[in-house]
């Protein structure tokens, strides 16, 4: 029995109970399952009876009493006792937690999977850099937890698209280019422009490849090269997400937002909601209606669009594309933009609570025997997302990233995260995938069908088999409030807590026999549960867009 049948089975009883007392509870109230902190107390226990005493007026010791009478008789449930004010303290029959084995192995790569947000189309815009210059550090941050987020969306049953906005378009794009320029005449770049020792290999590449743009009239020279310039960032760019396995379905070019006349669809559509109008010659958004800390300029007085008016069509136009829900994941620098995104919502008549959210993720540092290093090669001061996976590799990076909430700052210890120790939590978790690997490939070895004999689950009853089983059970939860939460983290934490769980039980309870020993009913069913435990850690893992190896 998973967590999520329990809260079902809690939920069955409460609105029997109700129906008996004639109490009234809401449509949509759902029941709190959780482990409890102390085991003594049992495998389960639910507030369920405190929350509907303040609904029905009934004392929530006598709902409680109630509710474990009921649940007590039910299939599954040995025994479900009150505690303190009106608790409801449940223990599984060890047949019934056993099952959660076959569950998860069963389900395969869909156990943890759900239907939360089934019904759900939800773009997920995130990164959204300049190609005028590698991915660095900040991006890094965004390209494995953006990525991870998306597969946890997916997960919880949402339709997911991810998308990479390319802003191509504007003065940084002008600047590129004459850097790029001036490289290929051996000037010295523009101060305003870009710098690095990339520029330099680049227009080395550029003047390589096709010398005659050299020859060129000056003005058709410096288009010719920030044209090809910014092919050419885009393509790496695009080669290292891949290689860092964050895939995006779109890649949105600002130029063709105004290309295809969006932007001006997009102002006529908050122009016809009545949140604009006209001073000094500019055309304004009344953003201060929704929160946000001044009006924005749409269309300036010279008759140039600005860059907000881009921000603006570019909501309208996913809206426009049938997504509910526009989530934007944005750097440390970008606070102002929550309320701003927000506002274009309101303007544009949705309702800015539920059509989009923006995150903010915290800067990044690296550090080395305590001191910040720089990895950078060829792109002056950064830190480049290539520099990292050169270094440390693309699961230990993508999961360290990932480990820890976005909206604080994040340091990276080089000594830990490559370690091939306990003390590394990525090594930790993958260990402990390998480890369950391998007594799997050693029951083969040892001619053990485990999957084709009889389990028995009602004999995983030992503590830690039961803790192990528990954990497992969780793990649809855990996936569901990540993906509630946008808390991809928890995921991971949740993974380590399972491997320390895995361990435990690994060193108390013997899984295959010895030499000397006869294969019994127990040995299968501690298999199952390693089976079990590996599909949890491989489905964990790959949420996180992090390897599970077989062998370590």
């Amino acid at each position: 029995m998973t967590i999520d049948e329990l809260r079902a089975l809690v939920e069955e009883q409460v609105r029997a109970w109700a129906a008996d007392a004639g109490a009234e509870i809401p449509g949509d109230w759902s029941a709190e399952v959780e482990r409890p902190k102390s085991r003594d107390h049992g495998d389960y226990a639910t507030n369920a009876a405190l929350i509907l005493a303040r609904m029905s007026g009934v004392a929530p010791r006598e709902i409680a009493q109630a509710l474990a009478t009921r649940l007590a008789q039910a299939s599954g449930i040995a025994s479900a006792d009150v505690a303190g004010p009106g608790f409801v303290n449940i223990r599984l029959e060890s047949a019934a937690q056993g099952e959660i084995a076959r569950s998860a192995v069963t389900a395969g790569p869909d156990f943890g999977r759900g239907s939360a947000l089934r019904g759900r189309r939800v773009n997920v815009e995130f990164i959204s850099a300049n190609p005028t210059g590698p991915l660095h550090l900040g991006h890094t941050r965004w390209a494995a937890v953006g990525d991870a987020l998306a597969r946890v969306l997916a997960a919880a049953g949402a339709e997911v698209t991810t998308e990479f906005y390319i802003n191509d378009r504007g003065v940084q794009m002008d600047r590129f280019g004459a850097s790029v320029m001036a490289a290929a005449h051996g000037q010295p770049v523009p101060d305003d422009g870009y710098h690095g020792g990339y520029i330099a290999d680049l227009a080395a590449r550029l003047v390589q490849a096709q010398p005659w743009v050299m020859e060129l009239p000056e003005q058709e020279q410096f288009i010719a090269f920030r044209e090809a310039a910014y092919a050419e960032q885009l393509a790496q760019q695009q080669a290292v997400l891949q290689i860092f396995r964050t895939n995006f379905d779109v890649w949105y070019s600002e130029r063709s937002l105004h290309e295809s006349g969006a932007v001006a669809k997009g102002i006529d559509v908050l122009k016809a909601g009545g949140h604009t109008y006209d001073e000094d010659g500019a055309l304004w958004l009344r953003t201060t209606d929704f929160g946000d800390d001044k009006d924005r300029v749409l269309l300036k007085a010279d008759g140039e669009y600005t860059y907000f008016a881009s921000d603006t069509a570019y909501y309208v136009d996913k809206r426009a594309r049938g997504f509910d829900l526009a989530i934007y994941l944005l750097g440390a620098d970008h606070h102002g933009y929550v309320n701003r995104l927000r506002a274009v919502a309101a303007c544009a008549g949705d309702d800015m609570d539920t059509h989009v959210e923006v995150l903010i993720g915290q800067l990044v540092k690296i550090t080395r025997g305590g001191e910040e290093v720089r990895l950078s090669k060829r792109a002056g001061t950064i830190v480049t997302l290539e520099d990292l996976v050169e270094e440390v590799g693309v699961d230990a990076a993508r999961y360290t990233l990932t480990r820890y909430p976005v909206d604080s700052p994040l340091t990276m210890d080089l000594d830990v995260i490559t370690a091939q120790t306990n003390d590394n939590p990525v090594f930790y978790v993958q260990y402990a995938h390998a480890r369950i690997a391998s007594v799997l490939r050693n029951a083969q070895e040892l001619g053990i069908d485990w999957r084709n004999a009889h389990f028995d689950p009602g004999l995983l009853a030992h503590e830690k088999e039961n803790d192990l089983l528990g954990l497992i059970a969780e793990f649809p939860g855990i996936v569901a409030s990540a993906a509630e939460l946008r808390e991809p983290h928890r995921i991971a934490r949740y993974l380590e807590t399972l491997a320390t769980s895995y361990h435990r039980f690994y060193d108390a309870c013997r899984v295959l026999p010895r030499s000397d020993e006869n294969l019994e009913p127990i040995h299968i069913a501690r298999l199952w549960l390693c089976a079990a435990a590996l599909q949890t850690f491989a489905n964990g893992l790959g949420m996180l867009g992090v390897s599970a190896p077989e062998r370590m």
